[in-house]
Parts: structure tokens; sequence; C-alpha cells
């Protein structure tokens, strides 16, 4: 029997990358998306029946495109991975605010791009799963990750409410929601970087390997279709906060 189609945003590195190994492993068909196609190209994966596409999550109709094309060939999406992301740490009082719209853009509009997208033929069929990656930022606050923050309380509430307008039609809407791990690639606020660092020195310099995050994805998606697991944290053992 042939495996439905699996979509992950944000596939070229991280969590991203490695949900792709994990479900490319099990034999899942799959549609990678990200900005850095060579990175998604350099994945240890079978290609086979892997289609990759540069797309911006924020641009709703390139999103679509890319998974009508990716749907001609396998069929509906049955699991759509919202996990492009972006983590720009900086002090309210100094950071700039195309910084804050970088990350509610990505964070929260690509999330709602996405869903909106897949959600009719999952709501047809009822069969389907949507799990966000969001962040214990979208639980609790950190020092310096005021907009982050925002943006991850966003991906939170706007889960919990679709979950509730779609459950009726047995379609499932999750969150993972992950400690610190390495997405500060982008960060301009060196006062910021440096608080990180020591934050992470005082954890004994854990951060959580990302292949824990794909396992836990695995592992939502593989429940029957009648079980949702709404919401999973999951952080280093060692992580204070």
């Amino acid at each position: 029997m042939n495996k439905p189609l699996i979509v992950i945003t944000g596939a070229s590195s991280g969590f991203g990358a490695e949900i792709a190994k994990i479900f490319n492993q099990a034999g899942y068909p799959e549609l990678l998306l990200g900005r850095r196609v060579e990175k998604i190209q350099a994945l240890p994966l079978n290609f086979e029946n892997v289609m990759i596409e540069s797309v911006d999550v924020t641009n709703q109709a390139q999103f679509k495109t890319a998974i009508d094309h990716a749907e001609a060939k396998f069929g509906p999406v049955d699991l759509l991975f919202n996990n492009a992301g972006v983590m720009l740490l900086g002090n309210v009082t100094t950071q700039s605010p195309t910084e804050w719209q970088t990350m509610l853009d990505t964070n929260v509009m690509g999330v709602l791009n996405g869903t909106q997208i897949v959600l009719p033929s999952m709501l047809e069929c009822e069969h389907g799963t949507i799990i966000n990656m969001s962040s214990l930022a979208g639980k609790k606050t950190f020092v310096n990750h005021a907009a982050y923050v925002a943006s991850k309380f966003g991906v939170h509430g706007l889960s919990e409410t679709i979950r509730e307008e779609v459950s009726g039609k047995n379609v499932r809407i999750s969150m993972v929601a992950p400690g610190a791990a390495e997405l500060l690639t982008h960060v301009t606020d060196q006062n910021a970087l440096v608080d990180y660092g020591e934050w992470k020195k005082s954890m004994g310099g854990i951060t959580m390997d990302p292949k824990h995050v794909a396992e836990s994805v695995k592992f939502i998606y593989d429940m029957p279709q009648a079980v949702n697991i709404r919401e999973l944290a999951i952080a280093a053992t060692r992580q204070d906060s």
C-alpha cells in the first residue's frame, strides 16, 4: 500500500531536516520546502519519492503551487509539518521592527498560509494531520525574546483554535514545543547572543539534538487518526526554564 504525502516546511536544516530524514527512511513520499534548496539536496535522503521546491511560506500563492504539484504526483497531503521559523533575539528597546515583522510573518503567517491550503481536502476526507512547530517560548517568557515569544504564543493560540474548529471532522492539529536548540544564526543583537551563551553554559552547554524532536513528531503522527496528542513539550533535561 502506498504511503501518503508528507509536506515539511523549513526542511533545509535543524528540526525540518531531521524530520525529512525520519519520514524518508519510513518510505513516505515527501514535499520538502525551503529557501535553500541546495541544502535540502545535500541531505542524506533517498530522493526517489521526494519533491523539493524553493518556497517562501509567507507567499501563499507560491506555497499552494508547490503543494498542488506534489499532490498531482503523490495524492493528497496527509501530514503538513509547519516547521519554517525564524528566531531573532533582541531587547525590545533596541531591536529593529523589521526583525519583529520577519518573525511574525514567517512564524505566524507562514503557519496560517500552509494550514489554509491543506485543510479543505483534509476536512472533505475527514483525515489528516497538521503539526505546528512552536517552542517553549510559546508557553512562557524568556528575556530578549519579546517578539519571538509573541510569535510563538500566536502559534499556540491559532493551533488550539483551529483544533477546536476541525476536531469534529476527525482532522488533527498538534504542536511540538521544543526547548533550547541552535537557531541563532541570524541574531544581530550581540548582547542577546552573549546572554544566551551564558544561559547555555549554566545548563552544562547542553541544547537538544533535533533528531529527538523528529522522533517526537513521528510519534505524534503514528498515533491512530482517532488520537490527537495536542501538544508535546520537549527539552534537554538540564534546561532549567
